[in-house]
């Protein structure tokens, strides 16, 4: 008899995409309306901006408690708690009376994201057969980078017709929206009856869990360290003013192109195409502040960066379920921890470089980590990062 993961389902992935989109802009939306929501709540802009860290904040200090507590859930009713959470959560930010209101609001939310994030990559593990689960995960990662790229501008512009409030109304209604389709659509996924007990100490002793688990956040940290301050090194490079606006959609694109190649090679050649992407993104990084003197070349190592980044978080979310083997929920959530850590340092040390060595300096102190993720992606080979069936070399007879 063939189970639910002997077939591709399509439409959930596409819903689980579509909830990975609302995600992704619920957590961006504050940075774009800080002066509406500072007006509207009589509070400044950087107190405002706790909106955005306090959500950031949460999830690091509940993600790992909390999928542990959660994990006895069906997976399929905790994403559809989750989702209806979102909702709620931004609902109730559009009535708030007062800062301390919604920012309560935002940390149910960031618990909710947590959560979302630790539970959707070995949900979408186990409603697809083996060999398409690369495949699948390009799918559903793809909302992500649709959300970087418009989820958050299109919230911004949302908030100049409607107010700040408005978008986050129609984040909520949104929100039902999904939550319905998920119901209708994400196939029923049951706890295995013998299977073990998820366990954090027993998924960090997996071969290659480590590893993946310190690479993946080192990527990201280098990411949001030159991420967050592109704007000054476009405007120390003396590229016109639009160029923000052009590079932050580049980013977003390229990110996409970047999830559909890791999405035709990581069920393949996972091992190679890492190495690949992790190098060609260090050296757009160093390249920059020579070639990104000029819109052209700016644009061009903008591409490589984003596409690179798109797709290595195809890659290493695949390395993590295959490290972590039956502890893999576990693990999973082990990197949605530290992915939160590398995202929040990276832009401390994105700052820190700012200061100490300038603008235009900040790309090469953004690839120093993405050049010891690339260690550490070769040395994994054993664990971490084996070849995939098409980089094996058959054995002699």
């Amino acid at each position: 008899m063939n189970s639910p993961a002997d077939r591709f389902p399509l439409g959930a992935l596409l819903v689980l995409a579509a909830i990975g989109f609302t995600a992704i802009t619920t957590e961006l939306l504050p940075s774009g309306l800080l002066p509406q929501i500072s007006s509207d709540l009589g509070v400044s802009e950087p107190v405002a901006g706790y909106l955005t860290a306090g959500y950031a904040a949460i999830i690091v200090v509940t993600v790992l408690p909390a999928a542990m507590l959660l994990s006895r859930v069906p997976k399929h009713t905790l994403l559809l708690i989750l989702i209806l959470t979102f909702a709620a959560s931004n609902a109730l930010i559009a009535f708030v009376p007062s800062f301390g209101w919604a920012l309560g609001a935002r940390l149910v939310g960031g618990i909710a994201h947590g959560l979302l994030w630790s539970t959707m990559a070995p949900f979408v593990a186990r409603i697809v057969p083996a060999s398409k689960v690369g495949k699948a995960l390009a799918i559903v990662f793809a909302g992500n980078s649709l959300g970087l790229a418009i989820g958050a501008p299109v919230g911004t512009a949302l908030g100049g017709l409607l107010g700040w409030r408005g978008s986050f109304l129609c984040l909520a209604g949104t929100g039902i929206v999904l939550a319905v389709l998920a119901f209708k659509l994400l196939p029923p996924v049951h706890r295995i009856p013998d299977s073990v007990r998820p366990s954090l100490r027993m998924a960090i002793k997996q071969p290659g869990v480590k590893i993946v688990a310190t690479a993946w956040p080192l990527m990201l940290m280098a990411h949001f360290a030159l991420f967050t301050y592109i704007a000054p090194f476009l405007r120390e490079a003396d590229l016109p003013p639009y160029s923000v606006t052009i590079s932050l959609t580049v980013l977003g694109v390229a990110g996409l192109l970047g999830i559909w190649v890791a999405g035709i090679t990581v069920d393949s050649r996972p091992r190679i195409s890492l190495l690949i992407t992790t190098a060609a993104t260090a050296v757009s990084m160093l390249l920059l502040p020579v070639l990104g003197l000029n819109l052209v070349g700016a644009i061009l190592m903008l591409t490589v960066w984003g596409a690179g980044i798109g797709a290595m978080g195809i890659y290493n979310q695949s390395a993590i379920l295959r490290a972590g083997g039956e502890y893999r929920d576990a693990a999973n959530g082990l990197t949605v921890l530290t992915i939160q850590i590398g995202i929040t340092i990276g832009a401390l040390y994105g700052a820190a470089a700012l200061t100490l060595v300038g603008a235009l300096l900040v790309p090469v102190a953004a690839a120093v980590p993405v050049v010891m993720a690339l260690v550490l992606t070769f040395l994994g080979r054993g664990h971490a990062y084996p070849a995939g069936p098409l980089e094996r070399q058959p054995t002699k007879p």
